[in-house]
């Protein structure tokens, strides 16, 4: 098996999974060496500490509003 992306290696930027379905975006996340994905609701009172390879998802109705690393 290989290794997995760091996340300094990933082709994708966390805005480009803005828009998407949160459950396919979560699935995509992870296939492309994301670890953790998180996925919250709009509000949500959250640690702020800094997990390298961590990726937030904020998620409103099913669907991501926002996304960003850590």
């Amino acid at each position: 098996m290989g290794t997995q992306p760091t996340p300094q290696e990933q082709p994708d930027a966390p805005d480009s999974y803005v828009g998407l379905d949160a459950g396919p975006a979560e699935r995509i996340a992870r296939e492309r060496g994301w670890s953790p994905v998180r996925s919250l609701p709009p509000g949500s009172i959250i640690t702020m500490e800094y997990m390298e390879g961590r990726l937030n998802f904020e998620v409103k109705d099913g669907t991501v509003v926002r996304c960003w690393k850590g």
